[in-house]
């Protein structure tokens, strides 16, 4: 039955399983073993696979897939599984189980996996006879990639070994015709663009194949454009509508524009950060899933369901001869150039230890455009949002679920997914301290992949916000290792460097390397500009 798992996953495109081999899927890996059509990557941490898992699917768009024992095995999975899911990741997880004959018991490492992964999971079941395999993982893997979500199926171990008789299903071929609009269609969505005085797009990742048309409408339109972090570098910084991002890392100065803008049009797109948006404008949302339409706090007027590359352009050509509002689309350009040019002097800033800005310019200035940036969650994903100016640079990152340690996951499963692309990760200290064990995981696989540890000695993010609420800044110091020798001790290339010019030169260099190359970039301590404390009101809360 093991056997027909793996031709069921392979037939429908899966490459790669990632996980931690265990007593619960000992016959899955006696099966994987004898083939050489999937590829197992062992990692050290099931948490780890998870989040390769994860990022397979995000920057493919294929299904990921991760295997874990039952127990501790299976939980370990959860934080990767946790960011799958609120960034609508494909992923199947499939999880050992005690034997068919303890199922409910006090057998060890039991536990009712179903009711463990619920909050994550669109589907979730225990396999218990080899004849509905094919069933249910097709089940599993249409529900993940039909509506961008974790499945997950738990065998019981002894099932593993089990003879099957049904046979694959091959994965149905898809032709997917265009959504068609009529221009009546539209006209509610039309009447509230072309009555706007002050409009602004937001725009995320969703919009990435509508990007030419969305230059067009936003001149149509006399529009400024804000960019989410995943979305940025999809329309050129030179581009005059261009204000770059918005929320914390983003363009300063765009919040107070934005907060003016009396209509919005948002496109694919969930990203509504509270405190930088404005509170009355009237709002237009297209995105192709309709349970993206008004999700979360978003006020949403007007959702229009459909692909992004297929309504922004007829929106483009309705709204031609429209008259623009020429005080609005110079506020938008004198926000752009006042960015512009502090952008450009910070990413200039001197000193040792590197100062933040500084090193993400460095990094701009050295990677290819068509590179693989992978970015850690914490005091890293701020700055490299604020200074990082992509040209067309694919970024991964954990969206929602804004896990530490994701960086460096994500990283290797993008350089598996595309061996010939170059992949960079930056990371923060504490973030790769989290994830140090699968260092060896590059190794193992010859993975030449660049990592550049942004290393100031604490959790800087987590420093800022208490200083700035007032609080005692404990446990949020750290107690480091010796970056590079840790590196060589793995069998890395390992360099530490404390001025700009030895990062720009050692950096070009690690990114010609045919191994794994660490950067321990002492990283100046410094106060992200928009740090905000734990309470709205830089008071502690009373209880």
């Amino acid at each position: 039955m093991a056997e027909l798992i793996l031709e069921q996953l392979h037939i429908w495109g899966v490459r790669r399983i990632y996980g931690v081999v265990g007593d619960g899927i000992l016959g899955l890996m006696d099966a994987i073993a004898k083939q050489d059509r999937i590829q197992f990557i062992a990692v050290k941490h099931e948490s780890v696979a998870a989040m390769m898992a994860s990022a397979e699917a995000k920057l493919t768009g294929n299904l990921g897939v991760c295997t874990a024992t039952m127990g501790p095995g299976i939980t370990n999975l959860l934080n990767g599984l946790g960011d799958a899911h609120l960034d609508k990741a494909p992923v199947l997880a499939i999880t050992g189980q005690a034997p068919t004959n303890n199922i409910g018991t006090d057998y060890k490492q039991y536990i009712n996996q179903q009711e463990l992964i619920k909050p994550f999971a669109a589907f979730s079941t225990l396999l218990t006879h080899p004849d509905a395999t094919v069933k249910v993982l097709v089940k599993a893997m249409h529900t993940s990639l039909i509506q961008g979500a974790v499945t997950h199926i738990s065998v019981p171990k002894d099932v593993f070994n089990m003879m099957a008789s049904s046979k694959v299903r091959r994965k149905p071929k898809l032709v997917k015709g265009i959504t068609k609009f009529d221009k009546s269609e539209l006209q509610d969505a039309l009447n509230i663009l072309w009555a706007a005085q002050k409009p602004m797009i937001l725009a995320g990742i969703g919009a990435r194949e509508a990007a030419p048309s969305l230059e067009k409408l936003a001149e149509a339109l006399g529009a400024g454009i804000l960019l989410s972090l995943g979305a940025k570098g999809m329309i050129p910084e030179t581009s005059p509508h261009v204000l770059g991002g918005i929320g914390q890392g983003g363009n300063p100065y765009a919040a107070d524009l934005f907060k003016q803008s009396d209509v919005v049009l948002l496109v694919g797109d969930t990203w509504w950060p509270e405190g930088y948006v404005p509170k009355d404008a009237r709002i237009v949302q297209i995105d192709y899933m309709q349970q993206e339409i008004g999700r979360g706090d978003i006020p949403v007027e007007l959702g229009i369901v459909g692909e992004s590359q297929t309504v922004v352009p007829l929106l483009a050509e309705a709204l031609q001869g429209r008259k623009v509002n020429q005080e609005w689309l110079q506020q938008c350009r004198d926000v752009k150039t006042r960015w512009e040019k502090q952008n450009q002097e910070e990413g200039q800033t001197g000193g040792t230890p590197i100062h933040p800005s500084t090193v993400c310019r460095v990094i701009e200035q050295c990677v290819a455009p068509d590179a693989i940036v992978t970015i850690d969650t914490g005091d890293v994903t701020v700055w490299m949002n604020r200074n990082f100016r992509p040209q067309n640079q694919r970024m991964l990152f954990s969206g929602d679920w804004r896990t530490m340690g994701y960086g460096w996951p994500a990283a290797l499963a993008a350089k598996l997914a595309e061996p010939h692309k170059q992949v960079v990760a930056c990371v923060g200290d504490g973030g790769i301290e989290m994830v140090m064990a699968d260092l060896l995981t590059a190794v193992r696989y010859e993975l030449p992949i660049t990592l550049i540890v942004f290393n100031n000695g604490s959790l800087q993010m987590e420093a800022d916000k208490m200083q700035a609420g007032g609080y005692l800044p404990e446990g949020v110091q750290l107690t480091n290792p010796d970056f590079v020798k840790l590196a060589e001790a793995c069998g890395w290339e390992g360099h530490q460097v404390d001025t700009k010019d030895k990062l720009e030169t050692t950096l070009r260099q690690a990114l010609k390397s045919n191994k794994p190359v660490l950067i321990d970039v002492k990283t100046a301590a410094v106060m992200h500009p928009e740090t905000k404390s734990l309470t709205t009101n830089n008071e502690k809360v009373k209880v």
